[in-house]
């Protein structure tokens, strides 16, 4: 059966800033589709730049952004040689680079505007199960460090004191990563966007695009802006907007969680005790991790909007008895978020036109990638050079068997989750 959802970050979040909808018509710099992390992270960078901002959402943070684990981690879940071997040993390694160094454009950002979202710089830990899960680690460790990463490969019994779990034969320690409150970060974001002049509109959905007189025309319900350039960031909740062609080709994958109630201070003490961010990289993964208030978080692949959805459910509990046995499963809060998967584990750059880009596909990791992308797309678009996009953009993008794909993670989630 199919769960009622009540999502923890919108219930905790403590950034606050209005909003109002777009009424009439907006003459701007850059148009922007979208309220996440690109969106509200491009707003931002060009509105501080100078430029004039009018950016449009049903709901900002709606997506993704309000439903995701809260893990700033640096990279891409692909290993850096994949990397170079999908792009090129040059375009590979520049985005390589680019992506190290996302934690820290999260967290400085966080902190010269003062954004409230649970910011803890404890590092995350990526854990491994068996001596094969493991050697995967090792491979990513030895890749990393190659390229200056400073990462510390945890034996057993290390991986045991950092997380308090028996199960994991090691993990790799990122002390530069950390974790936060993810909605409270796109909040925070919006709200620095405004306070350089943005106009950050919500309830005002994109219905149509046309492109005329050299400047892009975004229409809503009641109004509209004018701009001569245009982001679209929508990312895994892309709606098919009227005048835009083809939508971002992904494969929609669920991830879902469940937090419990606070935790007592003596049994949240033997639970990462560190507060970092954890994950396995089972094939079917898991993540846990503290909040604020000592809840437990855990959560998996999977969907809560379909008749099997419990399924996940009882299994989050299973999890939470056999990896923390003294904890009472009281689960609190169930959510779930869509991610955009693309083929190749990277992100996607597409040029729809003069002065116009959309940009997708993170594949699970969002937070840190996201808000490079939207700083390096108005970059891009206010000095009129590619050369600042951390990926060469392309006309377009097509994925084959998208939904089927999506449908048989989800059943393969499901199965594994009855196990």
């Amino acid at each position: 059966m199919k769960v009622k959802q009540n999502n923890l970050w919108e219930k905790t979040c403590k950034e606050s800033c209005s909003f109002e909808s777009l009424n009439g018509k907006s003459y701007q710099d850059i148009a922007i589709i979208g309220g996440g992390y690109t969106g509200c992270s491009a707003a931002l960078h060009a509105a501080k730049l100078g430029a004039s901002v009018g950016l449009v959402d049903s709901k900002i943070g709606a997506g993704g952004s309000s439903r995701n684990v809260g893990l700033v981690n640096a990279g891409l879940w692909l290993h850096p040689d994949k990397i170079e071997e999908h792009l090129g040993v040059r375009s590979g390694a520049k985005l390589n680079s680019i992506l190290a160094k996302t934690p820290d454009l999260v967290f400085n950002l966080i902190d010269e505007y003062n954004i409230n979202c649970e910011s803890i710089r404890q590092g995350t830990l990526h854990c491994a199960q068996s001596k094969y899960q493991l050697q995967d680690l090792q491979k990513r460790h030895q890749q990393l460090s190659v390229r200056g990463a400073s990462l510390e490969l945890l034996s057993q019994s290390e991986t045991r004191a950092a997380t308090g779990v028996d199960a994991f034969c090691g993990a790799l320690l990122n002390p530069n990563a950390g974790t936060i409150n993810p909605l409270g970060y796109c909040i925070g974001l919006a709200r620095a966007a405004q306070s350089h002049g943005a106009k950050i509109y919500q309830s005002s959905m994109a219905t149509r695009i046309t492109f005329r007189n050299n400047h892009w025309h975004v229409q809503t319900s009641h109004g509209s802006i004018v701009a001569k350039n245009l982001i679209i960031a929508t990312n895994a909740y892309q709606q098919q907007i009227d005048g835009m062609g083809s939508s971002p080709s992904f494969t929609p994958m669920h991830f879902f969680q469940v937090a419990t109630k606070p935790l007592a201070e003596k049994i949240a003490k033997t639970i990462l005790p560190g507060r970092q961010g954890c994950w396995d990289n089972a094939t079917v993964m898991t993540s846990f991790r503290l909040d604020n208030a000592n809840r437990l978080i855990i959560g998996s692949i999977g969907s809560l909007d379909h008749q099997a959805s419990s399924m996940h459910v009882n299994w989050a509990k299973q999890k939470i008895r056999k990896l923390f046995p003294l904890i009472e499963t009281s689960i609190e809060h169930l959510w779930h978020g869509r991610i955009a998967m693309t083929n190749d584990h990277l992100p996607k750059i597409i040029k729809l036109g003069d002065n116009a880009y959309s940009v997708f596909g993170y594949s699970g990791r969002g937070i840190g990638p996201a808000t490079l992308f939207g700083k390096s797309i108005v970059n891009s678009l206010l000095d009129d050079n590619e050369k600042h996009l951390p990926l060469s953009p392309v006309p377009h993008h097509q994925e084959s068997f998208c939904n089927f794909k999506s449908k048989t993670i989800e059943l393969g989630a499901t199965l594994a989750h009855l196990v």
